[in-house]
């Protein structure tokens, strides 16, 4: 009977084996490099989603970082050394139209650690890439942990209407100046057919200051028109 189970599993590997690159591959490294690119990025989306909570996670940013190692360590296992594989997988690829919208740079550093790992994986070195994988994890969760880097809540961004007969040169500078330890103006564009400008502000507001009293001194001079004051997004900090 133990016979017959070898037998069925030899004859399984031997079926899955074959010559990829001058190097010999069978069912069971596949398993251990593909399954050990998967738990790496099990594990790195699990980073992701827990540092990443407060700025809004994404959902298929999650699932992202675990299918890239897996699928990236399978794409180099099956082209090893071939030229001729890893040319027709470049034609294919290339083929392929990316429409989701860009990324931030802290999504893209994600991306790129998954990337890494499957890489890593598909080689054959599910060691190296699991103990690099605890390192960046824990380098990683520190500076999520300690806001490195980060520019803090207090960093806003304000969008003001005024009407089209208003000029605007220096009109929020003295109250800017009273409510803000900095700021900048980012852009001024039309809206609502030309009828209205928007002035879009960088700030950075002091510490302590009432918000409410910001927004209603500003609405003093706008003539009551539309006063946003948002945390700055990704891409904003990216510009800045």
């Amino acid at each position: 009977m133990l016979l017959s189970a070898n037998s069925f599993f030899t004859a399984i590997d031997n079926f899955f084996s074959t010559q990829v690159g001058g190097e010999r591959l069978t069912i069971a490294s596949a398993f251990v490099n593909v399954g050990g690119a998967l738990l790496l990025g099990f594990i790195v989306a699990l980073l992701y989603y827990f540092t990443q909570k407060r700025a809004g996670s994404s959902t298929s940013l999650s699932v992202t970082l675990i299918m890239v190692p897996a699928v990236i360590a399978l794409i180099v296992l099956l082209i090893q050394n071939n030229l001729a594989r890893a040319f027709t997988l470049a034609g294919s690829l290339a083929i392929i139209r990316y429409r989701s919208q860009p990324a931030s740079p802290r999504d893209v550093a994600y991306v790129l650690f998954s990337l890494a790992i499957g890489i890593a994986c598909g080689i054959g070195y599910v060691a190296y890439a699991a103990v690099f994988t605890v390192i960046f994890c824990a380098i990683l969760f520190v500076i999520s942990l300690t806001g490195f880097g980060s520019l803090g809540r207090d960093t806003m961004l304000l969008k003001i209407h005024i009407p089209e007969n208003l000029s605007f040169d220096g009109i929020y500078d003295d109250i800017l100046n009273e409510y803000t330890d900095s700021w900048k103006l980012r852009r001024i564009q039309t809206t609502d057919f030309g009828t209205v400008f928007e002035l879009i502000y960088i700030v950075k507001l002091k510490k302590g200051v009432d918000r409410k009293q910001f927004i209603d001194k500003i609405r003093c001079k706008n003539g009551n028109l539309n006063v946003t004051l948002n945390l700055l997004p990704e891409e904003e900090i990216a510009k800045k």
